[in-house]
């Protein structure tokens, strides 16, 4: 019924990010997170290496009590070391009597800002927040008499981030009107930076609106020798009692890219909002080890770089119990991909007749698989992707064998491949439908990839003319795809029949398709996606009117190539052989009696 996920994903119109069926790909990418998570714990439990016992003297414990009150500064400056503390215009947030790791009214402090940026800044510069932290009433400036060194503590956090310009920019207007077919950048984008589409890797830098500061609850009590390697990073230690200070986190895990602004000139002023909140440790942690997951699934090309916000928004913006729904059925989507898949081969491997199936359907699915391949091979996808749509391609390839004799014509100088149709495919009506069905819908398919194609040329960027044909064709795919199964529909209607059909596959498709349905309300996708996710069920529940009106004819064969008539007799038990060779042996006596008078 549905083209697979990479289809989806692959084939969005121009000017949209890449939404696909997220169904399989949002439980894939949980699952691999647990699985990492999990694997990490076993490895550090039983194969990490062997902890010497330490004595109690060389364990490191925090210099700060829990709910022991703090103070806090934060100044911005250019520059990613700070000394200036005496500049009232650099000191941008002050507060004081901020309990430690602990959670009351109190604890968290909110501030909202405007700030004005600077020539240097909307070229590329640096901006650096430095935040100290102060038992109530010590000063933070090591100038200041009464500074006192394991009182006071501080960490330095970018508010800029440097970005890869996106692979859009390298985009342009294959007719040459700029002025009409330019895409329409965001007015605080990097337009310079965009107007260029070759040379070295490109970065823009980017405003980060948010900062949240988190004191993490940490009393632990480390061994000096042997530190967590993911503490260590994070665990400032002070030289002259060999303990830590208060774990300082600046938490960016819910800031997405899209909340970012780029920094240009056209930016005259920009909105900083500030957090200081404590933060348990195991929330800390999880944090780090879903961050680390993202890494290795991106070092491994099974995630794209966009995709861990879209996990991440999901959680921002979808309803907590719609989520956890999603989270269920998410699994219960890759088992009927596996059964739908497993059945599939078995269907056509079993197959031994065409009467009935669309052999036309079956070869126009492979070039559409063929298609999408081209298109993600285009568009470096992760290999993942490429993997799991190149299987699919030779089975649709493998399926034509099964459809029709594929036979190597070795008469020429090159050999080429020649199509011939089934004897049960061509001794009755099903050819006749077959290609009077895809007479229209060939009529139909041209006149809309003709007019796709047209609007993509003139309005939509295109790396070069063999990348339009395949956006083209590929979104032709996306969007029309459901026309292919027209085609089957009506050969039903002829033959006033449905017993030919693969019922067991389709069922199976058919429930993912009701998961993806859900997927489509739960996860952020253009329009024209969230609409394209319901066409495979009108087209099944065509197919289930079918089956309601047509009555089951047991003369035809079934989805195995088998007729009713033509099932074997069931075998008889050892009593009933008995029984039935007696009264042959009595009818032979009987008879030669007759003979013998």
């Amino acid at each position: 019924m549905s083209q697979p996920a990479a289809a989806a994903v692959a084939a969005q119109p121009q000017g949209q990010a890449p939404a696909g069926r997220q169904g399989g790909g949002l439980g894939q990418s949980l699952a691999g997170i647990v699985r990492m998570a999990v694997f990490w714990y076993f490895a550090s439990k039983f194969f990490g290496p062997k902890r010497a016992p330490t004595e109690p003297g060389l364990l490191m414990s925090n210099l700060f009590q829990k709910g022991e009150p703090m103070d806090m500064w934060m100044y911005l400056s250019e520059n990613d070391k700070f000394s200036n503390f005496g500049n009232e215009d650099a000191l941008i947030w002050h507060e004081t009597n901020i309990p430690y790791a602990v959670w009351t009214p109190t604890s968290t402090r909110t501030h909202t800002l405007t700030y004005y940026p600077t020539e240097a800044l909307k070229h590329n510069g640096s901006l650096y927040a430095h935040v100290y932290f102060s038992r109530s009433g010590y000063p933070v400036d090591p100038t200041d008499p009464e500074y006192e060194q394991k009182s006071a503590f501080g960490r330095t956090h970018p508010i800029v981030a440097y970005l890869r310009k996106s692979k859009a920019g390298h985009k342009k207007s294959l007719l040459g009107d700029s002025d009409e077919s330019e895409e329409k950048l965001p007015p605080k984008e990097n337009k310079e930076s965009e107007d260029k589409e070759e040379g070295p890797v490109e970065y823009i830098s980017y405003w980060k609106p948010n900062v949240t500061i988190n004191l993490v609850d940490d009393f632990t009590r480390y061994p000096q020798n042997n530190i967590p390697p993911n503490v260590a990073p994070y665990l400032n230690v002070d030289p002259t009692t060999n303990s830590y200070y208060p774990t300082v986190f600046f938490n960016e895990f819910w800031l997405l890219r899209d909340k970012l602004t780029a920094l240009n000139e056209t930016v005259k002023e920009l909105t900083l909002n500030l957090e200081v909140s404590p933060i348990s440790m195991t929330k800390w942690q999880l944090f780090l080890q879903i961050e680390q997951s993202f890494q290795v699934h991106r070092s491994y090309g099974s995630m794209l770089e966009g995709e861990a916000d879209e996990l991440k928004r999901v959680f921002l913006e979808g309803n907590p119990y719609l989520l956890g729904l999603t989270m269920i059925v998410s699994l219960f989507h890759s088992l009927f991909d596996f059964l739908a898949f497993k059945n599939d081969i078995q269907f056509w491997n079993k197959n031994k007749s065409m009467e009935g199936l669309s052999a036309k359907s079956v070869v126009l699915n492979f070039i559409c698989q063929l298609i999408i391949f081209l298109y993600l091979l285009d568009n470096d996808t992760s290999w993942m992707i490429l993997a799991s749509s190149g299987v699919g391609v030779c089975i649709e390839f493998w399926k034509i064998g099964k459809a029709m004799h594929v036979e190597i014509d070795r008469s020429g100088k090159i050999p080429m491949l020649r199509f011939r149709d089934r004897e049960s495919y061509t001794q009755n009506k099903t050819k006749e439908y077959d290609a009077l069905a895809m007479k229209y819908l060939t009529y139909v398919l041209l006149v809309l990839m003709a007019g796709f194609a047209i609007y993509s040329l003139k309005y939509d960027k295109h790396k070069s003319w063999y990348s339009w044909i395949l956006s083209s064709l590929t979104s032709c795919v996306y969007m029309f795809g459901f026309i292919m199964m027209c085609p089957q529909l009506f050969i039903n209607y002829k033959l006033k029949s449905v017993a030919h059909m693969p019922w067991r596959q389709m069922t199976y498709k058919f429930l993912n398709t009701i998961i993806d349905d859900l997927f489509a309300f739960v996860i952020k996708m253009p329009w024209l996606h969230r609409l394209s996710v319901f066409r495979d069920d009108v087209i099944f529940l065509i197919y289930l009117y079918q089956r309601w009106v047509y009555p089951v004819d047991k003369k035809r064969v079934n989805e195995f190539g088998f007729g009713g008539e033509d099932e074997p007799a069931a075998p008889q038990t050892l009593e009933g052989a008995a029984a039935a060779q007696q009264i042959e042996a009595k009818a032979e006596t009987s008879t030669e009696d007759k003979k013998t008078k």
